[in-house]
């Protein structure tokens, strides 16, 4: 894997770890972050904490963690987001973050995710306002 200090950006770091991956979890992850650019397409790549895609607006949106039995989708402020769609299934007893486990083959509700990125954006562009 290669380290945050050469010169390539967040975006390169990230592509890097899908092809790294080379199985359901990069496939998955590349989903997930297409899903994120046409949800919000102002959105920043970054790459945190030695290796963590993250995409912000005006603040983290959210995160997207591989490990070897899933890829978790980390809303940094989910619990205070509506989820209609019930798609939060993890980190759910915390006071201010919710995640999206997914295993290989489970299904992806674009839509859902789509509202959730897109309230998690209008949350932090709120705090950016002038009053």
């Amino acid at each position: 894997m290669s380290t945050p200090s050469d010169d390539r950006s967040p975006s390169d770091h990230i592509d890097d770890r899908i092809r790294e991956l080379g199985d359901w979890r990069g496939e998955m992850l590349a989903r997930l972050r297409a899903v994120v650019h046409r949800a919000d397409p102002d959105v920043v790549e970054t790459w945190k904490w030695r290796g963590v895609p993250t995409w912000e607006h005006d603040g983290i949106i959210c995160t997207g963690e591989t490990y070897r039995e899933h890829v978790k989708m980390t809303f940094a402020k989910g619990a205070s987001l509506e989820d209609p769609a019930g798609i939060f299934n993890a980190s759910l007893d915390g006071n201010v973050r919710r995640a999206i486990d997914l295993h290989e083959g489970d299904p992806v509700d674009e839509e859902a995710l789509t509202t959730l990125i897109r309230a998690a954006v209008d949350l932090n562009t709120a705090g950016r306002r002038p009053s």
